[in-house]
């Protein structure tokens, strides 16, 4: 991940979610001009809307913010069945790996796809 800063995290986090910038700012109500501002470092978002982003992204805004990233999956994942197969995949291959976060992407994508349509 890169870690110059929240705008650059931003960015990399968005585009690893393969979400647009419209489709970033819709998810949690901001005009695709703000998230742009935001990834240009020309402006923060406010506290509700920097929580909203960490939650559409899957990130703590502590990572956004300052890059953190220690414990991230303990500190949000509260599932215990999901975290206890996350862990179990660490000790996979990589090539399983992979296809395991394509399959998840997919999933989350779909997901995503489905909540902009209703929007």
């Amino acid at each position: 991940m890169i870690k110059n800063g929240f705008p650059d995290r931003l960015r990399e986090c968005r585009k690893k979610m393969k979400l647009s910038q419209t489709e970033l700012g819709k998810l949690i109500g901001l005009h695709y001009v703000n998230i742009g501002r935001y990834e240009k470092g020309l402006a923060k978002p406010p506290v509700e809307k920097l929580k909203r982003l960490s939650e559409v992204l899957g990130v703590t805004t502590d990572y956004l913010l300052e890059g953190k990233i220690d414990e991230v999956a303990q500190q949000k994942l509260e599932d215990k069945d999901l975290l206890q197969l996350f862990k179990d995949i660490e000790s996979f291959q990589e090539e399983d790996k992979k296809i395991i976060k394509r399959l998840i992407e997919a999933f989350v994508s779909m997901k995503k796809i489905k909540e902009l349509a209703r929007a």
